[in-house]
């Protein structure tokens, strides 16, 4: 097997799993949404203040997912273009 080759498929699976780090954030963001759901059912009148801190706090979960995806990128588009 070519060294070069296995550097190669190293960062493939570098990548693949550098985007795997979108699930815990798609999850958070799924238990906040039906959490802030349910606070604004119980308290309509809030409903201003929890919508403020669910896009605050979406935004801030964000951010790990597209980390993440730039990490993923470099990967395959620096790292392997340098070997390949």
């Amino acid at each position: 097997m070519d060294a070069q080759a296995l550097l190669i498929g190293m960062c493939a699976i570098g990548a693949g799993l550098a985007v795997l780090v979108a699930i815990g954030p798609g999850i958070s963001e799924g238990f906040a949404t039906g959490k802030a759901v349910e606070a604004i059912a119980r308290q309509p009148e809030a409903k201003k203040d929890i919508l403020s801190t669910l896009i605050i706090g979406n935004a801030i979960t964000e951010s790990n997912s597209i980390y993440g995806l730039l990490i993923a990128l470099l990967i395959i588009f620096v790292l392997a273009g340098k070997l390949g």
